[in-house]
């Protein structure tokens, strides 16, 4: 078995008018959330939000803006994906960027990943979101939309 890494992105992509992408897990019916995935390999973080944003929604993340926003968030691996990481494996380091888009664009959902998305106004995502530190960076919205 390959284990995951216990680095991972976790990438909020947003509208200019603070409207949240949600996306529901396959495998944990009515948990939503925003992308995220575990790193691969020695890529850069950039690389791994990138790759996890095409990944799951199907958006080429270098087309819009990708900001970094120097925040990380350590927490406990869920009990029911402990198993994807090396043994004794307990917390995830998880490393936040926002993708600002303009507009809402179409979402291709990864069919083993995510079985539906929506758009929604980004307090009302905030509530919607089953993990607490993506909850959290939703919440951090009205202060990092970066303005032309």
């Amino acid at each position: 078995m390959i284990y995951k890494q216990p680095i991972s992105a976790l990438v909020v992509i947003y509208t200019e008018k603070l409207e949240v992408l949600l996306i529901e897990r396959a495998d944990y019916a009515g948990a939503w959330q925003s992308v995220t995935g575990s790193r691969d390999d020695e890529e850069t973080l950039r690389e791994t939000a990138i790759r996890e944003v095409a990944e799951e929604t199907g958006i080429d993340a270098t087309q819009f803006k990708l900001i970094d926003w120097q925040l990380q968030n350590v927490y406990d691996i869920y009990a029911k994906w402990v198993h994807r990481f090396p043994p004794g494996t307990t917390h995830n380091t998880e490393h936040v960027f926002g993708l600002q888009l303009s507009h809402q664009v179409a979402v291709k959902l990864a069919p083993r990943e995510h079985v539906s998305y929506q758009w929604l106004p980004y307090k009302i995502a905030a509530e919607k979101v089953f993990s607490p530190s993506n909850r959290a960076a939703i919440l951090q919205l009205p202060e990092r939309i970066q303005h032309d």
